[in-house]
């Protein structure tokens, strides 16, 4: 019985999606095993456990798989009542943060990649419409705060501050890698103070790589991207770093 209970995560760790779903985890206080994979080589569980898009996360609970990171993260707070809950109880809130987490994960995230995998014109293009986004998403906060202060901690942290630390939790590192500053106090004050107080949460602390490995990440990105010639690099859910899973560097 001990052994069904049991809590694994198939993940890697230069992923954001796996560090969404480890976030949540340590939120609830669960313990879990993390099962790095080699997405070069992906193991046989890994392809059992996800057959239909064979990418991590995958979430290991009574035997049985969960994947992707969004449907992990419901699962975690449907699953586990007794920690802080990550989605809002009144289910207007509730529908507001899940609009919101649905906004970064599919506006703001897909055009991020865009200005990390593009140059020139193209990518000038990308960044006017990640700050078009961003601008969307700093009116939006205010809605959803009401004027408030939203005050983050290891007990109220949710879905929607999960998913803006797996964004914009190394901007630092994007930003000296792409040389654009997108968290900006002056031009997004709530978005950038809200972030802050994320970042800053004990947990996601703890599961943040390091600067330099960030840095080394997106230039890796880079680099593949706009090389013709280089092996063909996905950076959707789950296959983020293909040959960094293999590397002692990291």
């Amino acid at each position: 019985m001990a052994e069904e209970n049991k809590v694994k995560l198939h993940g890697m760790w230069a992923s954001p999606y796996v560090k969404r779903v480890e976030i949540a985890l340590k939120i609830k206080g669960i313990p879990y095993e993390l099962v790095e994979e080699d997405l070069v080589n992906k193991s046989q569980l890994l392809l059992q456990y996800n057959p239909v898009h064979k990418k991590v996360p995958v979430l290991i609970h009574n035997g049985k798989s969960i994947c992707e990171s969004l449907v992990i993260l419901e699962y975690i707070d449907e699953t586990w009542k007794n920690g802080p809950p990550l989605l809002p109880q009144d289910p207007y809130k509730r529908a507001k943060v899940r609009f919101w987490t649905s906004f970064v994960e599919k506006e703001l995230l897909e055009n991020v990649l865009l200005v990390v995998r593009s140059e020139g014109e193209a990518q000038e293009k990308a960044i006017k419409v990640v700050f078009e986004k961003l601008n969307l998403l700093e009116e939006g906060l205010k809605d959803l705060f009401q004027g408030e202060t939203h005050h983050i901690d290891g007990e109220n942290m949710g879905i929607l501050d999960i998913f803006l630390c797996s964004l914009f939790g190394a901007h630092k590192a994007q930003e000296e890698v792409l040389g654009v500053k997108f968290i900006d106090p002056e031009k997004f004050p709530l978005l950038s103070s809200w972030l802050t107080a994320s970042t800053e949460v004990a947990v996601v602390k703890a599961l943040q790589p390091s600067h330099e490995k960030l840095v080394m990440v997106y230039q890796f990105l880079r680099q593949k991207a706009l090389q013709p010639s280089a092996a063909e690099v996905e950076v959707k859910e789950g296959v983020y770093v293909s040959s960094l899973s293999r590397s002692s560097a990291f």
